[in-house]
């Protein structure tokens, strides 16, 4: 590569240095006690000596969640191989510890992504020395991917995925995007407008495969329902709606539709689950002073009939607790930060409510609304409609809840294609989907 094409990369990278003060501080809150902050700096977690390693990096919780299937099944392709799961946020940390401790597995091992400072990314890359790079979505970090190329790892970008308000930010540095995107060996777009928008920044045509979104490939729901409908039945015959993934300054705008439901059906229930577990006390705070009577799922606190709000502030029970409604509004959609995953309660069979804000799943979302599973609000009004609506007419929402878990089921086999692609990156040693992992 010429010095001209390398000459973004360079620049980005004095600019990091020169904010590398404020990006310590930034990512310094990013912590769990099980691991090093060495690992900011490229000193990865200890890795099996003798075992070839798979990495995949997935940004936080959602990521997380979404890439379970892939994951479980390069456990399974690959029994040979250690799995290195990266994330950036604590949050991510937290739900692939809680993944890591179902799995039970020696092979699954967590550690925080490094900064992408150059001879930091080299460092990593150097310790850990993967056969195999995955980044989910719309990971794309020059100095990381330019040291995999170095040497000589095949990358590969999964369930990619940009949307329209990501794809305006990378065009401000298309130069440096244009090399990076030069250094993956594959992509797999979610969509046919992802492909689109990754080739308009430099990823070839000829690199590039449409595949559809992991996400509808989800894994087994029965235990999430099971628990789900024990803590349902604890609650007694009351309307329930479950608010997942919240995000800052949407829990008021959800609190006051609950209030508003509540003053034609007094008996009704909120489940409110905030994303992040930094805010939980925030948010129990909030709805004492809407005068809503609380109770939280962290301190074992039962319900009562007067309990107007049920503070799901624990992590990795998101689905249980969709489970537990009758009807599910998915968070960061009534603030514009492009929603959340709207196929975890439709799995479940719940009707699907969304805030206009849908852009990071836009591949995902019209699809559900086009079906007649998911209701768009617009504020807190008309979300207290749609749930009253819901809430009196139960064949409705068997309706919205069985033609959602339709189109999850009409849209699943990403998953495999995905492991098609990586077969020529990476030949497996056993049945992708149909093997068991070894104890």
């Amino acid at each position: 590569m010429g010095f001209s094409k390398k000459l973004p990369r360079y620049l980005y990278s004095a600019a990091l240095y020169a904010l590398s003060p404020l990006i310590w501080w930034r990512i310094h809150r990013e912590q769990v006690p099980t691991n090093s902050r060495w690992e900011r700096l490229g000193f990865s977690p200890d890795l099996p000596a003798d075992a070839p390693v798979i990495w995949l990096h997935c940004a936080s919780v959602g990521e997380v969640r979404a890439a379970r299937p892939l994951l479980e099944a390069l456990l399974a392709r690959y029994p040979v191989h250690t799995v290195l799961l990266t994330t950036m946020t604590a949050t991510g940390a937290q739900q692939a510890q809680a993944l890591m401790a179902e799995k039970g597995s020696s092979r699954l091992v967590h550690g925080f992504l490094p900064l992408d400072f150059p001879g930091v990314a080299r460092r990593f890359v150097r310790r850990v020395r993967p056969v195999l790079a995955l980044m989910f979505e719309t990971e794309l970090w020059p100095n990381l991917l330019d040291a995999c190329h170095r040497r000589k790892v095949p990358l590969a970008v999964v369930n990619g995925r940009l949307s329209p308000g990501a794809f305006s930010r990378y065009q401000r540095i298309r130069p440096l995007l244009n090399a990076a995107l030069q250094q993956v060996t594959w992509l797999a777009a979610k969509s046919e407008a992802d492909a689109e928008r990754f080739q308009a920044l430099g990823m070839t045509r000829d690199k590039t495969a449409v595949i559809g979104s992991l996400k509808f490939d989800m894994p087994s729901q029965d235990k999430a329902l099971k628990e789900g409908e024990h803590l349902r039945h604890s609650f007694g015959k009351r309307p329930v709606w479950v608010a997942g993934s919240t995000r800052d300054g949407e829990e008021k705008l959800l609190l006051e539709a609950h209030r508003q439901l509540r003053q034609k059906l007094p008996e009704a229930l909120l489940i409110l689950v905030p994303r992040h577990p930094q805010r939980f006390e925030d948010v129990a705070r909030l709805c004492e002073s809407f005068g809503l009577a609380t109770v939280r799922r962290r301190r074992n606190q039962a319900v009562q009939p007067y309990t107007a709000v049920y503070l799901g502030d624990t992590l990795g029970e998101l689905a249980m607790l969709y489970a537990a409604g009758d009807m599910a509004f998915v968070g960061g959609s009534l603030v514009p930060l492009g929603g959340h995953n709207v196929l975890e309660p439709a799995a479940l069979g719940l009707p699907v409510i969304s805030g206009p804000s849908w852009e990071n799943f836009e591949d995902v979302a019209p699809l559900l609304h086009q079906a007649g599973a998911l209701t768009r609000v617009e504020n807190s009004q008309s979300l207290s409609e749609a749930l009253y609506q819901l809430a009196c007419q139960p064949a409705l929402r068997q309706q919205q809840g069985d033609a959602a878990q339709n189109v999850v089921k009409a849209h699943q086999g990403a998953l495999q294609r995905t492991l098609d692609g990586l077969e020529r990156l990476l030949p497996a040693t056993v049945s992708p989907l149909g093997s068991s992992e070894p104890t």
